[in-house]
């Protein structure tokens, strides 16, 4: 009888393991499609609409509209202005990051909430207190156009804008790193009698690089989609400070829309472009 209760036991327990081995299967295969699904629905499918909306057309038209001097204009402003935002951004990001991660002091707290007011903040909200801090007439603006020098409606309002909403990418990227950073690494070097810069450079910097790199490449990915500050802090003028964005929104008004898409294209095809020679260096040099 025993031997019987055994035998049923273990097989009862196989059973049971093949059918929990089973349903856990089903289950990530549920969640995996879930996940799929959204990812597709959310990004595959809209921007597949819009290169099947570019097939449909004549390629010659297609080339001219991708061509056309106001949009190659457009591309490089967007694409220099995205750059140098990025390059602004990490580099007082980092500065920022250091002096929140470091030093306690009053107000830390306060400021470090600060950073993340763009993420909240309407673009539209940006561009119009900019334009009236920064304009002629502005409380800044004006000291500078007492000497002749125009920030808005020029490519510097542009640039201004674009630091502005692609600002808090390196901070939040570079803070949890820093935070990580084991001051151990930092006395062990100086007990070795490293200098403090020759710390830095050899101990913690190496560490950042992977983090000063992501926060760059979502830094100037902000930057180069930006469309609601800029439209307002910007004259929008071709040859002048139009940007790609802009430019998209302008073709749309004038029901444009083979235009608005195949420039919309080419500034994603640039952009992911950037991204994968940024990220094909970052590896490299995580390889070196």
């Amino acid at each position: 009888m025993n031997n019987i209760l055994s035998k049923m036991n273990s097989h009862f327990s196989k059973y049971y393991k093949n059918f929990m081995l089973l349903a856990n299967l089903k289950s990530n295969n549920f969640i995996n499609c879930i996940l799929i699904s959204y990812f597709f629905f959310l990004l595959i499918l809209p921007l597949g609409v819009l290169f099947l909306l570019i097939l449909q057309n004549d390629w010659n038209e297609v080339f001219r509209k991708a061509t056309d001097p106001i949009a190659v204009s457009a591309y490089l402003l967007t694409v220099q202005m995205a750059f140098y935002a990025a390059l602004i951004n990490t580099f007082f990001g980092f500065l920022i990051t250091w002096v929140l991660t470091r030093y306690n002091f009053y107000g830390r707290k306060l400021l470090d909430a600060a950073v993340d007011l763009p993420f909240a903040l309407p673009t539209s909200v940006a561009g119009l207190t900019l334009a009236t801090v920064y304009g002629d007439q502005g409380w800044v603006g004006s000291l500078f156009h007492s000497f002749g020098f125009q920030i808005v409606f020029t490519k510097i309002g542009v640039l201004l804008a674009m630091i502005f909403v692609s600002f808090p990418f390196v901070i939040r990227t570079l803070q949890p790193v820093l935070q990580e950073v084991e001051q151990s690494l930092e006395e062990a070097a100086w007990s070795l009698g490293a200098s403090s810069w020759e710390t830095f450079v050899k101990v913690i910097l190496p560490t950042l690089w992977p983090a000063l790199f992501t926060g760059f490449t979502l830094s100037f990915s902000r930057a180069l989609g930006e469309f609601g500050s800029i439209v307002m802090i910007s004259s929008n003028l071709p040859f002048k400070d139009l940007v790609a964005s802009v430019l998209i929104y302008q073709s749309l008004e004038q029901y444009d829309y083979v235009g608005a898409s195949v420039i919309g294209a080419v500034v994603l095809l640039i952009a992911l472009s950037t991204l994968l020679l940024i990220n094909a260096f970052q590896s490299l040099k995580s390889r070196a």
